[in-house]
């Protein structure tokens, strides 16, 4: 399939029409929740919500002009270069699905484990709300990296575009979850990412820290050992919070939290550990005088 072909299944095909039809729905409940939270005067932090909108609109801004076709554009290589080919029909779609469900689940798991990427994913989980305006707040960043998760899926003979719908669709399925308006759905809960399921992944409660890491099935959380039901009061936040509302520092707090950590080191092995390691990696005392990383 030529680039060309490639590209135009972007502006063409009909499962376009899909995810610009659960775009328009993910702002209309937005928009509804907002509304009900005002006439039912439930509790909100309103400045929290206005920084993430101002987030979304910034998000929805760099990825349409600079990000737009770097994912694509660095998927195309691999494309070309793998031997492999999946002929796109119903049935190789709903494996693509599922696939891409497969690499959220560790894509989204390695953000929280290693220090880089949480600098950039840290955005979504800062807020202390936890409402569909929460769902929004996507660091601009995560645009520059998240493609090279589909590499494999390129490899194994999936087109660029499969691939990238594959996982816009799984992104774009988890909006209406982050609300607490749903409570919990039966047995839903234990199959499908659900608001009652989310809402753990968000808690800075200890015992739900790193649980619950799936995109719409949560059988790879059962399959890998995390996940968490929804069990006592959620408390929404980072473990540390950040305590601002300025969307700047919102999506760039945790990027500086590391180059002042890297600047403590004293040794290179250190200074690449506190970069790339583990959310609490301290280095030897005798070695650095950095301090734990603040979450």
């Amino acid at each position: 399939m030529t680039i060309d072909i490639l590209v135009a299944l972007f502006e063409s095909h009909q499962i376009m029409w899909v995810i610009a039809a659960l775009f328009i729905f993910n702002l209309t409940i937005t928009g509804i929740e907002v509304l009900l939270d005002l006439v039912t005067s439930k509790e909100r932090r309103w400045k929290d919500t206005m920084a993430n909108l101002a987030i979304f609109v910034t998000h929805q801004i760099i990825e349409r002009t600079a990000f737009s076709s770097l994912g694509f554009i660095a998927l195309l290589p691999f494309y070309y270069i793998t031997p492999l080919v999946i002929q796109a029909t119903v049935w190789t779609w709903f494996l693509a699905l599922l696939i891409a469900d497969f690499t959220y689940y560790w894509m989204h798991r390695l953000e929280h484990e290693h220090r880089i990427l949480w600098a950039s994913h840290s955005v979504h989980h800062s807020s202390k709300d936890y409402n569909l305006t929460v769902g929004l707040r996507l660091s601009v960043v995560e645009g520059l990296f998240e493609w090279a998760f589909l590499i494999p899926m390129i490899l194994i003979g999936f087109n660029p575009f499969q691939a990238i719908v594959g996982l816009v669709l799984v992104a774009q399925y988890q909006h209406w979850i982050h609300t607490e308006r749903v409570t919990t759905l039966g047995w839903l809960d234990e199959v499908f990412n659900t608001p009652s399921v989310h809402r753990v992944h968000h808690g800075s409660n200890r015992q739900y820290l790193d649980k619950n890491y799936g995109g719409i099935l949560m059988v790879w959380d059962k399959l890998f050992g995390t996940f968490a039901r929804e069990e006592e009061k959620v408390i929404y936040g980072l473990t540390r919070d950040i305590n601002t509302n300025n969307p700047v520092k919102i999506t760039f707090i945790e990027f500086g939290n590391i180059w002042q950590d890297v600047k403590k080191c004293q040794t290179i092995g250190d200074r690449l550990r506190i970069i790339f390691g583990g959310l609490s990696f301290r280095p030897n005392a005798k070695n650095s005088k950095s301090t734990e990383p603040k979450l």
